[in-house]
């Protein structure tokens, strides 16, 4: 039985985490002892804080109304009382210049609907994560893509927004990071020098054996390159 929480904590000390690790699975039942969302939130993103924050629950489809990006991104139709409001979002954002239309067709997107989506720290996940969200600064997470690079796993180029594609994206292709959206920033209240990546649940233990070796590897770079300019530099 994997040790979620051992994860965690060797995520956390190795990468420098100030944010916990969140775990994201999708299920067609829900996980026995976790309990429902409840109340409302503004963006699917805002369930990636909560989870940070310490809370472990699952939402059902129509928790994700609020954010009709978010919906879009999970393959989760809004209904017909709510459908204008994904266009009136596009609309905007199209209208101020943030994004063309022709982009939203190559927008990562889950292949079918979830039927309910378990969102935890990683050490509290009831199940399997099928997606593991860790935030954090350029230099700790260059780290954990070295070592995805090291285990063979595709790592995806850099992504923009929507931030929720990431999961999809990792889910579909290979570790996919997301520099982080306006909206996705403040919903979240991830820091300015922060970003995500998201590793596929599948992936995770082959990049945890290779991270030890990037760390490493590092540090003696670290020391090499700084004794080169040391030498080298001579203005």
């Amino acid at each position: 039985m994997t040790d979620y929480a051992q994860i965690e904590r060797r995520l956390t000390d190795v990468l420098q985490l100030s944010r916990r690790p969140v775990a994201i699975a999708f299920r067609d039942t829900p996980p026995e002892g976790v309990r429902q969302l409840s109340g409302s939130q503004p963006s699917g993103c805002s369930f990636w804080r909560l989870a940070a924050e310490g809370q472990a629950f699952y939402t059902v489809p129509s928790d994700h109304y609020n954010c009709p990006v978010g919906s879009y991104t999970h393959n989760i139709a809004l209904p017909p009382e709510r459908e204008a409001e994904l266009n009136g979002t596009l609309g905007l954002m199209v209208d101020i210049g943030y994004i063309k239309m022709e982009e939203v067709p190559g927008v990562p997107r889950l292949p079918q609907t979830p039927s309910f989506i378990v969102y935890a720290p990683l050490s509290q996940t009831p199940v399997a994560p099928d997606a593991i969200l860790v935030a954090g600064q350029p230099a700790q997470l260059m780290l954990l893509h070295e070592a995805a690079t090291r285990a063979a796993k595709q790592v995806l180029p850099l992504l923009g927004r929507p931030t929720c594609m990431a999961i999809p994206a990792a889910l579909s292709g290979g570790v996919a990071s997301s520099l982080g959206c306006i909206g996705n920033r403040i919903y979240t209240g991830i820091a300015d020098d922060q970003f995500y990546t998201v590793i596929a649940g599948a992936d995770l233990h082959a990049i945890l054996r290779e991270l030890d070796t990037i760390v490493t590897a590092n540090a003696t770079l670290a020391e090499y390159h700084q004794g080169r300019r040391a030498t080298l530099a001579t203005a």
